[in-house]
C-alpha cells in the first residue's frame, strides 16, 4: 500500500521532469504574523495563497480517490493520517516550484512569449473545465491565478531542463542489465498495532525458515516452481524483473548468479526468506528501459545537488493557523480535468 501511495503521489503532484528531486523539507520554517488574507506561506519574496495550494490538494485528492476510493482517508501512514500526509506532500511540492522559480530568476531562466502563451492557454482550458463546486473547493480560484501557476510550473520545468542539459551518460548493458525471475517470498514479519512491520524472532522466525526449507526440498524433488509459487508466495507478484540496486543486496547477488532455469538456495533478508528461479538472464526490453531510468536518475542527482545548495539558503514562513484549518474537501466529485494533465497537453510529456 505504501509503495502504491508513494507512486500515486508522484504522478499526481510532482508530474513534471524533476519528479523525485530534493524539496524544502529541511529548510528552516519561521512562524510569523503579518500574512495577507489567505496567504499560506512565503519563500523569500515568493508568496503562495490558499487557493493555489488547494489546486494541488484537490487534484491530488481526486487522484487518490480514483485509485483507492473514498475510504483512502481512513488509512494511516505510520503515525500520520492520510489527510496530513497528502497535505504535507502537496505543501512540499508547491514550495519546491516556488523555490525553483527563485533559482530560475537568479540563473536568468525565463519563459519565451510562446511559452507564456501556452501557460495562459492551459489556464484557460483548466479554468473552463471547473465546476462551481470545484472553484469553491479551491477557495475561489480564478483564471489569473491559474495563469501564474502554470507560468511558475513551466519555469520550474525549464530550469530543470537547463541544469541537466549536458547530462547524457553512456550506460552499458552490464550496468543496466535486467533479469527476469520467479520468486517465492515468505514473510518473516507481522504488523503491529500501528500497521508497521515488526520482524519475527525466535521460534516464529524459525518456523518460517523451516517452511522455506520444505519448499526447497519439494523443488529439489522435482515439483514445478510455478505450482509452489502459486501456493506459497506471499509477495504481490510472482514473476518480476530485477535490475541492479532494485532489491536487497542478498537477493541481487543470488539472482544475478543464476543461469536460465536455475533455482537458488534459500535467501535470507532482514524480514523475508526468498527462493528464486531464473527465467531469463538478460531481458533486452527491460534493460533498455532501465538505461533510461538510470540516466534520468543521474540527471535528478545533478539537479538535486545544485538545487539543495540554493534551497538551503532560503527562508520560508508558514501561516500555521491557516494550514491547520485546511482539510480535504467533501464536495469534490473527482470528475474534473487534472491540472497536471492539462499542463502536459500544452507543454508535452517529459
Amino acid at each position: 500500500m505504501a509503495k502504491t501511495i508513494a507512486a500515486l503521489m508522484l504522478s499526481a503532484s510532482m508530474a513534471f521532469s524533476l519528479t523525485g528531486c530534493a524539496n524544502l523539507e529541511n529548510t528552516k520554517i519561521v512562524l510569523i504574523t503579518g500574512f495577507t488574507e489567505n496567504e499560506l506561506f512565503r519563500i523569500e519574496d515568493k508568496s503562495c495563497s490558499e487557493s493555489e495550494f488547494m489546486v494541488y490538494l484537490v487534484n491530488t485528492q481526486n487522484s487518490y480517490e480514483a485509485g483507492f476510493g473514498d475510504g483512502i482517508w481512513n488509512v494511516n501512514i505510520g503515525d500520520e493520517n492520510m489527510e496530513s500526509y497528502v497535505k504535507d506532500k502537496c505543501l512540499s511540492t508547491i514550495a519546491q516550484v516556488k523555490a525553483m522559480n527563485l533559482l530560475a530568476a537568479e540563473s536568468g531562466i525565463e519563459l519565451t512569449e510562446p511559452e507564456i502563451s501556452n501557460a495562459h492557454a492551459a489556464a484557460s482550458d483548466y479554468y473552463s473545465s471547473l465546476t462551481d463546486e470545484d472553484k469553491k473547493a479551491m477557495k475561489g480560484i480564478n483564471e489569473e491565478t491559474l495563469q501564474e501557476m502554470y507560468v511558475e510550473y513551466a519555469t520550474a520545468d525549464k530550469l530543470y531542463d537547463y541544469i541537466i542539459r549536458d547530462i547524457n551518460p553512456e550506460i552499458s548493458d552490464d550496468e543496466a542489465r535486467t533479469i527476469t525471475v520467479e520468486q517465492i517470498v515468505l514473510n518473516a514479519w507481522e504488523l503491529d498495532s500501528k500497521g508497521d512491520r515488526v520482524a519475527l524472532e525466535g521460534a516464529q522466525r524459525e518456523a518460517v525458515r523451516s517452511k522455506a526449507q520444505q519448499i526447497l526440498n519439494q523443488l529439489n524433488e522435482g515439483t514445478d516452481f510455478s505450482v509452489l509459487m502459486e501456493q506459497y508466495n506471499e509477495a504481490e507478484e510472482g514473476t518480476v524483473s530485477v535490475g541492479k540496486g532494485d532489491v536487497a543486496p542478498e537477493i541481487e547477488t543470488a539472482a544475478f548468479n543464476l543461469d536460465n532455469g536455475e533455482v537458488s538456495s534459500i535467501i535470507e533478508t532482514g524480514d523475508t526468506y526468498v527462493i528464486l528461479k531464473c527465467i531469463s538472464t538478460f531481458n533486452r526490453e527491460e534493460t533498455e528501459a532501465n538505461k533510461i531510468r538510470i540516466v534520468e536518475e543521474k540527471k535528478r542527482e545533478v539537479f538535486g545537488e545544485q538545487y539543495d545548495e540554493f534551497a538551503a539558503k532560503l527562508s520560508r514562513v508558514l501561516n500555521e493557523d491557516l494550514y491547520k484549518k485546511i482539510h480535504i474537501s467533501e464536495t469534490v466529485d473527482g470528475t474534473s480535468v487534472n491540472f497536471f494533465d492539462v499542463y502536459r497537453n500544452h507543454f508535452g510529456e517529459k
